[in-house]
């Protein structure tokens, strides 16, 4: 068995600049890099690892050039309710589908996070990615900011198991709100507006699911528990 080196060098001499490209070379090339390959199994692995660092490390870039730009837009915009204490020192921003199951699942900790930490502002973002249901159910939540009960409104389509037409309008009623008022306010041009440019601000994120945080200057894909969530606080607010 040849040693890792001395193979590896071998297969160097086969692509380097100016060497012969026939096709018997291109194809000696190609069986002595498999059978490099086979026999040193973990450069395979390394490299693997090495890509996914790099691929990481430019999804960080990325998100943090793009995050610089329209922090504004996210953390401030009077399109995006908010909720927890407005003078808190760190924000976080959660990215949300209320056909989300892990959403749905991770809601209780997010409420446990305000309860224990007082000087936390929450920005919701409504992000309705799954299907039809999840859109009316987006509509009607920044509709009923009108009638001044959103976040009680969010918070019991957080807690339901079904999320459709009738039972958008049957929890509207639980919490106080006037139906027909909503159905009316759900039609403005400025909700689809709303919702339409969370669509476009996630896009130029690079997000891919809900539920997905930005704390402080963060990106935080996925749910996570409670000790979790308050150690990046803590961490953001020693930024």
């Amino acid at each position: 068995m040849r040693r890792p080196a001395l193979a590896l060098a071998a297969i160097l001499a086969l692509a380097a600049p100016g060497a012969a490209q026939s096709p018997a070379d291109k194809e000696a090339f190609g069986k002595a890099v498999r059978a490099y390959l086979l026999e040193n199994p973990e450069v395979f692995v390394e490299a693997l690892e090495r890509y996914k660092e790099k691929e990481q490390q430019a999804e960080v870039a990325a998100f943090a050039k793009t995050f610089a730009q329209r922090r504004a837009q996210i953390i401030d915009s009077p399109d995006r309710p908010a909720g927890g204490n407005p003078k808190g020192d760190v924000t976080v921003v959660e990215f949300f589908d209320y056909r989300c199951g892990v959403c749905k699942r991770v809601y209780p900790i997010v409420q446990d996070l305000l309860r224990a930490d007082r000087n936390v502002r929450m920005v919701f973002v409504e992000w309705p990615i799954l299907g039809p249901e999840s859109m009316f159910a987006a509509r009607a939540a920044l509709a009923s900011r009108a009638q001044g009960k959103y976040e009680v409104y969010r918070n019991a389509m957080m807690a339901a198991r079904t999320i459709n037409e009738p039972a958008v309008f049957e929890i509207a009623r639980q919490v106080g709100l006037d139906v027909e008022r909503l159905k009316r306010d759900m039609e403005r041009p400025e909700i689809e507006a709303a919702i339409r440019k969370n669509h476009e601000i996630a896009e130029a994120l690079a997000l891919n699911g809900t539920p997905t945080f930005i704390i402080g200057d963060q990106l935080v894909k996925g749910g996570r528990d409670l000790a979790t969530l308050r150690q990046m606080v803590a961490a953001a607010r020693q930024k």
